[in-house]
């Protein structure tokens, strides 16, 4: 029996002008969905390996003895009697000595720290750290921050070596915070290889707690008010001298290109006539007036709280509103009475080290506001972003299960262009730094580009091993990490000498 589908708009009319059996019905319909699969694109940030400009000092020093090398030349000369590939063979896999003169004039940029050298030639073989390279940063940003942000911005992969994990498991700031990764579901262990999609947009604005509907259906009351981006972090203010005209250049193209923002202070906005969509202008608190120049800007953010300031800006635009407010003495009352007056995001900000006025590590902070908005009933209702202490890829999921929605990035934007810092690592307003002469646009954004790719890689690893298909869902998941003290705590109480309570 032969059953036929009509195929026009409605099924049944009597003028329809053609049929299709359901073998011709099912092969259509596969192939309306394979031209709708074939126009879906998936996000992607777009790589490219970039040579360095400015390389970072190489990581060791590697010293020969010339004595005792053609000492040693000479006995392998007279113990293989002319057996050349012997005696010119290179005790190195990496080629540290295998120039054109040898271990005479070694190659140390080469040097991974093997040791194979030392150990088959203590008598005149020696390597060492290269002071110049353990100098780089300071007791939080170290040099290895510095030199993981180097590689990711060079190449945007996950930097992984074969000797695995040789960093501690444990430590102070976001050290001591683990990921649980124990609870893992497979269908989403593959969205770094595209296999399985695990989103990683977020969403600015503001979402009420709950919608109601008239008697008609019609929405009544607050609606959501909010856009996403593709990636949970943004590029905060360059701190210090950074905030140059080139560097907001650099930041503008490359947040457009991943689909993000850059904030940037709202008199360079006007004088570099840079209003965009994709630029967050802070107004000062004091001149909320402001707003009213920025027509292309989705979100505005007044630098500091003040109720005057908000309401004066609120009638000024249309714009998404948000506050920055400091860890500073009494920010809980400040951040309490934003969120009563409807802010609808609020940018926490701590020092470089990540800390606030009190000594709390970020992590603890990010947590204390979240489980105020928490306490309220009102999560949904604001937009927590935050900077301060973010250097590295593992800092963006951690700092998202303390509580926030998005991260702010600072210092890791000058290091991936492999510019060097000169004053204070600490003090937003202190610090000094100097990009290479060489830099271009074009590089610069590239490089960026590929630390955004590889630290959005690395957020895709954590979220696949856990299981969960999209960041949203990793916000302030506390049981999906282990503070390193309670473990501590919790495994050596009672044992005499331990003391609880380590860094923080």
């Amino acid at each position: 029996m032969s059953v036929v589908l009509e195929s026009s708009g409605h099924l049944g009319e009597s003028d329809v002008s053609s049929a299709l059996t359901y073998e011709e019905f099912g092969a259509e319909s596969a192939r309306l969905g394979r031209q709708i699969a074939d126009r879906y694109q998936r996000y992607e940030i777009e790589t490219t390996e970039v040579d360095d400009v400015d390389p970072l000092p190489h990581r060791f020093l590697v010293e020969v003895g010339k004595i005792g090398l053609a000492k040693f030349i000479i006995k392998e000369m007279i113990h293989y009697r002319g057996q050349v590939d012997i005696i010119l063979s290179r005790p190195c896999t990496y080629g540290v000595f295998s120039g054109p003169v040898g271990g005479f004039v070694p190659r140390p940029k080469l040097c991974v720290g093997c040791l194979r050298c030392t150990v088959q030639h203590p008598e005149f073989v020696s390597v060492l750290p290269n002071p110049d390279r353990l100098n780089l940063g300071d007791s939080y940003t170290t040099h290895g921050h510095i030199a993981a942000i180097d590689e990711e911005a060079k190449k945007g992969m996950v930097p992984v070596r074969g000797q695995g994990y040789r960093g501690r498991f444990g430590g102070p700031g976001f050290d001591g915070m683990l990921t649980d990764m124990s609870e893992i579901v497979r269908p989403s262990r593959d969205g770094i290889h595209g296999r399985e999609l695990i989103g990683t947009s977020v969403d600015i604005g503001t979402k009420p707690m709950n919608l109601s509907f008239d008697s008609s259906g019609n929405l009544v009351g607050s609606s959501p008010r909010m856009f996403s981006i593709q990636v949970p972090f943004i590029f905060d203010v360059p701190p210090g001298d950074l905030g140059t005209r080139q560097m907001a250049r650099i930041l503008d193209s490359t947040s457009k290109r991943i689909d993000t923002l850059i904030c940037l202070p709202a008199a360079n906005v006007l004088d570099w006539e840079m209003d965009s969509a994709n630029i967050v202008p802070v107004v000062p608190k004091s001149l909320p007036e402001m707003v009213s120049e920025f027509e292309a800007a989705r979100l505005i953010e007044l630098d500091g709280w003040d109720i005057a300031a908000l309401e004066i800006a609120r009638a000024a635009t249309n714009a998404l509103l948000g506050v920055r407010i400091s860890f500073t003495d009494g920010w809980q009352e400040r951040f309490s009475q934003a969120v009563n007056h409807g802010v609808e995001v609020i940018h926490l900000n701590a020092d470089l080290h990540g800390r606030g006025s009190d000594g709390r590590f970020v992590s603890d902070l990010f947590k204390e506001a979240h489980m105020m908005l928490i306490d309220q009933g009102r999560r949904d209702v604001v937009t927590l972003i935050g900077s301060g202490g973010i250097v590295g890829a593992d800092h963006v999921p951690k700092a998202v299960i303390s509580g926030l929605d998005a991260v702010a990035l600072d210092l890791p934007v000058l290091f991936a262009l492999q510019g060097r810092s000169h004053g204070s690592m600490t003090d937003r307003g202190e610090v000094r730094g100097t990009l290479p002469r060489k830099m271009t646009d074009e590089w610069a954004e590239q490089r960026l580009a590929n630390l955004c790719a590889s630290w959005r890689d690395q957020l895709l690893e954590i979220l696949g091993a856990m299981g969960i298909r999209e960041v949203r869902r990793l916000r302030g998941e506390f049981g999906r990490s282990m503070i390193v003290r309670q473990l501590e705590d919790e495994a050596f109480a009672g044992i005499e000498g331990y003391v609880s309570g380590g860094p923080a």
